[in-house]
């Protein structure tokens, strides 16, 4: 005969009359992600074409799941702008597919937007091994995503935690440890109800509903957040500057297709000759900022490059303060 003890994260260690009888906990999920979908119970039943139309047809729910929460999407750009422009970073905290869909997102926005290295870091519970292949019980370890927010978190940090039930041990032990150190959190997941909501300065629960394969939540709960991620990310980039109309201007040109992009970014920003615009990209020494500053201003690159210090490095003030 055995007891249980429920621990404060939903975990349920068994014990028999004689000590533990199993050192591993077992854990009850109440999570959508984990409810049977009823119109994918003869899935393995299915033509191919019918999986796939399955599969579309729940897929088709999840932009519509992520719209209503635009106002707590806002709410995540707003306290990432304010950190990053008060010298702090945004961090991802993830186990699993959230965390790995975390670091895809931080990986992403350097190369696309030549943001600093330092703005976004992601955490991956069981550490880089874990992009690859599941480290076994890395998720359930409360202590050590507490650990690793205390070892690289700061006052004045924000952090989110990505899980897709809302209750994975990691994430809330980091999330905990950020609160007690000052940072601003915030919880991802596809679990509207998820008991950690109070807990965190915005709550983001994506209701996608349950999976077409039970509890894989790589499907509709992963896109969902692959979604708000993106979403999240590229609208600070904007805040920040870093993007001037629709165009990405803060971009370096490694490879003979982003140098191209370079003039096309000129020639549709400013509407100059392919000519003009790539005599001003080399007068700027390759800077596409201030090349695209100088053109639309009419002030030599000098002027330009200085504007651009003095505006924090934002086109539209610059090109203001040439103005004024």
């Amino acid at each position: 005969m055995t007891a249980g003890r429920v621990e404060p994260d939903g975990v349920v260690e068994q014990r028999g009359t004689e000590g533990v009888v199993d050192l591993r906990p077992v854990v009850r999920v109440g999570a959508p992600t984990e409810r049977r979908n009823p119109h994918s119970v003869d899935l393995d039943l299915m033509s191919t074409r019918d999986v796939l139309t399955v599969i579309n047809d729940a897929d088709r729910r999840v932009p519509a799941a992520v719209a209503a929460v635009l106002d707590e999407i806002a709410a995540t750009v707003d306290l990432a702008v304010a950190a990053l422009r008060g010298g702090h970073r945004v961090h991802y905290f993830g186990a699993g597919t959230s965390g790995r869909l975390g670091v895809i997102d931080a990986a992403e926005l350097a190369p696309t937007f030549n943001s600093p290295g330092d703005w976004f870091c992601a955490h991956l519970a069981g550490g880089p091994d874990a992009m690859w292949r599941a480290v076994e019980d890395a998720e359930d370890d409360r202590r050590g995503g507490a650990a690793d927010a205390a070892e690289c978190v700061r006052a004045g940090d924000l952090v989110v935690g990505l899980a897709a039930s809302g209750r994975t041990p990691y994430v809330l032990g980091a999330l905990d440890a950020a609160r007690e150190g000052d940072a601003s959190t915030v919880l991802l997941c596809a679990n509207p109800e998820a008991g950690a909501a109070s807990s965190v300065d915005v709550f983001i629960g994506v209701d996608t509903g349950p999976e077409v394969v039970t509890g894989s939540t790589r499907m509709k709960a992963g896109t969902a957040q692959k979604l708000v991620l993106n979403t999240f990310s590229t609208a600070v980039m904007v805040r920040l500057g870093r993007v001037y109309s629709n165009l990405m201007i803060d971009m370096v040109a490694t490879n003979a297709k982003l140098r191209g992009r370079m003039i096309s970014i000129l020639v549709e920003a400013t509407g100059c000759s392919e000519e003009v615009s790539r005599g001003a990209l080399h007068e700027a020494d390759g800077d596409l900022k201030t090349a695209l500053v100088s053109l639309v201003s009419g002030a030599g690159v000098s002027a330009a490059r200085a504007a651009l210090a003095r505006s924090a490095h934002q086109v539209r003030g610059a090109i203001a303060l040439l103005a004024s």
